[in-house]
């Protein structure tokens, strides 16, 4: 029976997930299939079309996963103290590079991106008209500054890359 918290249901997903995310290290998005992962999972097609529409409801789903991961990391997450919290999330990308390159090429619409971005310190130091533009301005440098590290394999250690990231507010 294919009941939503059944254990053979959920190997069969992280299966998906697993051979969906190897493929995509090689494959650009639009040229993975649902065969080439039935193949690769050996599973059967009706196994897969009873999870997901098609490819693009998997990445849809594997993103919203890898976001939830993410999320999680920073659940008791100071944001008052920006060091510390991006040491720690620099040292979970370098750990994780697999899972956050993942993350990027799922990125595919650009508006869902890392940001471990707090409003409540926009607030106390910006016009509260200003606040939308400085969001934007952030989540994407920071979403560049990651993806350029992960590029390089992430020579720089997290340590680094947190004073990288304190320069750019440097004098704020």
């Amino acid at each position: 029976m294919n009941t939503p918290n059944n254990k053979r249901r959920k190997q069969s997903l992280d299966k998906i997930h697993r051979v969906f995310i190897e493929l995509l290290q090689t494959n650009a998005l639009d040229k993975i299939t649902v065969s080439q992962i039935c193949k690769n999972t050996g599973l059967n097609r009706s196994t897969f079309y009873a999870n997901f529409l098609d490819i693009y409801d998997l990445a849809d789903k594997t993103r919203h996963i890898l976001e939830n991961e993410f999320s999680n990391l920073f659940a008791d997450y100071d944001y008052f103290n920006e060091q510390t919290g991006a040491e720690k999330m620099f040292e979970h990308i370098k750990e994780n590079q697999i899972f956050y390159k993942t993350y990027f090429k799922l990125c595919y619409d650009s508006s869902h991106l890392i940001s471990m971005y707090d409003p409540r310190r926009a607030e106390l130091e910006l016009d509260s008209k200003d606040i939308k533009y400085h969001i934007e301005f952030f989540r994407n440098g920071l979403n560049a500054i990651i993806k350029l590290w992960l590029e390089n394999g992430c020579q720089e250690s997290p340590t680094q890359m947190a004073e990288i990231l304190k320069m750019e507010y440097k004098g704020r």
